[in-house]
């Protein structure tokens, strides 16, 4: 049974046998080998390819499609991806002077986005706040409220199709590629040593590729600190408070509490665990986020050269420390040997002391049971018979005395 297949093996597969027998080379069915076509991008036979292959009518074979950035190039049977080696993300060679003139109809809205909304809205809220946490991981990644999460949609969609009239493809990293999100603190006037904050987090990271380095993006409804009301289990702002008639208490107190604030964060970042990098661009009262959509793509096309150079260094040191690690566990297996022939040698040596301390003792023995033997002959028939059960009882307990048995039982050093 094989347990995984790249791109190149499955398009070969599934064009030089029909799919039933693929789908048993890895104990899977069919339906479901068609759905790891469809997550590679490999293109399968069409229904009744083979009957008509037979006769001569079959259509033709088309070209496995080049992979794209973020496309998906191995699946494993186990979901397990770490074991294949992956090529370092390198920046574009050029990047285009101009925009890309998109060939048909221009979309209006990005993939990513289609039918985001109704499942962000039917998700619960965090705790203390009003951000919500949809029950699906895998969607954009927004930290946002329900009533910011229109902007937030418009915005993403806008960034989105800017990054992809740029040649530069936004996507949910594909699972092979295990990266690492950044933590996200969204406050206005950022907290030091901000502890856990409830919001909802992705299952993968939301990532534009340029060239084949990944950028990762967090779209953050910032959230501000205001004057409240705590009454009946609820924060109200306190300039929409409305106090209780005269002669009436509400029972309540005045604080201070982290409120949506409407504005929004654009946070990128390297989602490659040997790069650090991150990079914000916060909406004020006065500019809307919206407006810095040209510098955030310019500033990302021109950071990705630092990115691939800090994954390249970053992989380097992690081949020195791999290096390094290997060799102090080499030079440990070593020690650990020396001190295991050394014990053997010691313990061996012991032991052929005392069989040959053993040996004098048998010597001993034996001419006490040769010399009790040979004095059995003097005795009356009563008393021979009881002496020589005694003497038989007597070697019985004491074992061999054959200095051949015990140095069969012995063991030299490098028996150990």
């Amino acid at each position: 049974m094989k347990d995984s297949v790249n791109r190149q093996e499955l398009y070969d597969l599934v064009w030089s046998e029909p799919m039933l027998k693929v789908a048993a080379r890895f104990e899977v069915s069919s339906s479901y080998m068609a759905r790891v076509c469809t997550l590679l991008n490999v293109p399968r036979p069409e229904r009744g390819y083979w009957a008509k292959l037979t006769v001569g009518k079959a259509t033709r074979q088309p070209p496995l499609p080049e992979a794209r950035p973020g496309d998906v190039l191995i699946w494993s049977r186990n979901g397990d991806q770490s074991r294949f080696h992956r090529l370092l993300p390198k920046p574009p060679a050029d990047l285009p002077r101009r925009r890309n003139m998109p060939v048909g109809p221009r979309a209006t809205q990005h993939p990513l986005l289609v039918g985001a909304k109704p499942l962000f809205e039917a998700g619960r809220l965090s705790y203390g706040a009003e951000y919500l946490k949809p029950a699906k991981r895998l969607l954009v990644d927004l930290a946002v409220s329900k009533t910011g999460l229109d902007k937030a949609l418009t915005f993403a969609n806008q960034l989105f199709l800017a990054f992809e009239e740029r040649g530069h493809r936004v996507v949910i990293a594909p699972n092979e590629e295990q990266f690492r999100r950044a933590e996200v603190d969204e406050h206005e006037v950022p907290r030091r040593n901000y502890g856990y904050n409830n919001l909802w987090s992705p299952g993968r990271c939301t990532v534009v590729y340029i060239g084949t380095v990944a950028i990762g993006l967090t779209i953050i409804e910032m959230s501000e600190e205001v004057d409240v009301r705590y009454v009946n289990g609820e924060y109200n702002r306190l300039s929409d408070y409305v106090p209780p008639k005269r002669g009436r208490q509400d029972h309540g107190w005045t604080s201070k509490h982290d409120f949506p604030s409407g504005r929004f964060c654009l946070q990128a970042y390297s989602p490659y665990g040997r790069a650090e990098w991150v990079h914000q661009w916060r909406e004020t009262k006065d500019h809307d986020i919206a407006s810095l959509i040209p510098a955030i793509v310019k500033k990302l096309e021109q950071a990705v050269i630092e990115i691939a150079r800090m994954i390249e260094e970053g992989e380097r040191k992690a081949e020195i420390e791999r290096q390094r690690w290997e060799a102090q566990q080499a030079q440990w297996r070593r020690e650990e040997a020396e001190k295991r022939a050394a014990k053997a040698l010691k313990d061996s040596k012991e032991d052929l002391l005392q069989i040959i301390e053993m040996w004098g003792l048998s010597k001993r023995l034996d001419a006490f049971f040769t010399d009790a033997e040979s004095g059995l002959a003097d005795l009356p028939d009563d008393d021979r018979g009881r002496m020589q059960d005694r003497l038989r009882r007597a070697r019985e307990l004491i074992g061999s005395v054959d200095a051949l048995d015990r140095l069969r039982a012995w063991r030299a050093p490098d028996e150990r």
